[in-house]
């Protein structure tokens, strides 16, 4: 090799380290400094759950706190822009997956990100099944009943949830097949449309097993259907919504954790192993089983790849029930 051909290589080599030697160092010393967890709906919804139940944990084992920062809107996705925003260096995560990286790209024409490719996913946490509830006022027991009911009140009877995310096409979809006039009310996140179908004041949600069994099973709402593909164990007498006569509903949403895209892989690895741990752990398996959903282990391109099936399973979806929210 000549002397300028070596020189070549030379500088060639210096250049790539250049580059990666200092996203090799940060990884070394990841984290060294508080990391912020943005959940982008409000406390006390399903994502907002999902996060609660391995941030202690991952506060434990990285040995740096972490902080949550719920940034509800537009139907998480100010929250999510927010993340898909920020530098990508493991210090700004977040909650997603179905509603937020599969649906909105379905769903959302005009986005000035995208949630495919400025957010990468990290681990998978959960997957969990949703559930029709409606107030013990209301005078329905089953599918059947409350269908009836909104057929003999076009337009009086209301269903609500946030915008865009799965709740929202469970409640259209079966509008579009029920042939119903149900009033759609829009909220930032699941947890204030339970607390209205509690109250009274609407008269239908969908939302997860996570947020909903245990206000089952006190009798505080009354559940009609699950969209899995199997009874829950814990209230065996509720129906699926496939056995109800309305098959094709989507069944589960995936949780997990995703990070600015263009985050070192040495911390998306940390990250990745730190919360599998977790979902391995006695103290994991017994919270998750108190909300009665499995936890959900994965590699990135595992997670990666559910979302990919289900970003193209939802653009069927959104094209039955017309919903364009652009």
């Amino acid at each position: 090799m000549s002397p300028d051909a070596t020189l070549s290589v030379r500088l060639a080599l210096a250049a790539v380290l250049a580059v990666c030697l200092p996203a090799f160092a940060r990884a070394q010393t990841y984290p060294d400094r508080n990391i912020k967890l943005v959940v982008p709906f409000p406390a006390g919804g399903p994502t907002d759950v999902a996060a609660r139940l391995v941030v202690e944990q991952m506060s434990v084992r990285l040995k740096q706190s972490i902080i949550v920062e719920n940034i509800a809107g537009a139907g998480g996705r100010t929250g999510s822009k927010a993340v898909a925003k920020a530098p990508p260096d493991g210090y700004t995560l977040m909650i997603g997956g179905t509603n937020l990286n599969a649906v909105v790209p379905a769903l959302y024409k005009k986005l000035d990100y995208d949630p495919m490719k400025d957010l990468i996913p990290v681990a998978s946490i959960a997957n969990d099944s949703q559930v029709m509830v409606v107030p013990p006022s209301l005078p329905v027991k089953t599918l059947a009943d409350f269908v009836g009911h909104a057929k003999a009140n076009p337009g009086k009877v209301s269903a609500g949830s946030a915008y865009g995310i799965g709740a929202h096409f469970s409640i259209e979809l079966l509008k579009v097949r029920t042939g119903t006039q149900i009033l759609f009310v829009p909220y930032k996140g699941g947890a204030p449309a339970i607390q209205d179908v509690m109250g009274g004041h609407i008269q239908m949600t969908f939302n997860n097993k996570s947020v909903l069994l245990s206000l089952i099973q006190e009798g505080k709402l009354r559940a009609l259907v699950v969209t899995s593909d199997e009874r829950w164990p814990e209230i065996p007498d509720v129906p699926t919504i496939r056995e109800s006569g309305y098959p094709g509903f989507p069944s589960y949403n995936w949780y997990g954790l995703l990070a600015p895209a263009g985050t070192p892989a040495a911390i998306i690895e940390r990250l990745n192993s730190v919360v599998n741990d977790i979902l391995r752990s006695p103290e994991a398996k017994a919270s998750f089983a108190r909300l009665g959903i499995d936890p959900k282990i994965s590699t990135p391109k595992e997670f990666a790849d559910v979302l990919v099936v289900q970003a193209k399973e939802w653009v069927g979806i959104v094209k039955e029930t017309g919903i364009q929210l652009d």
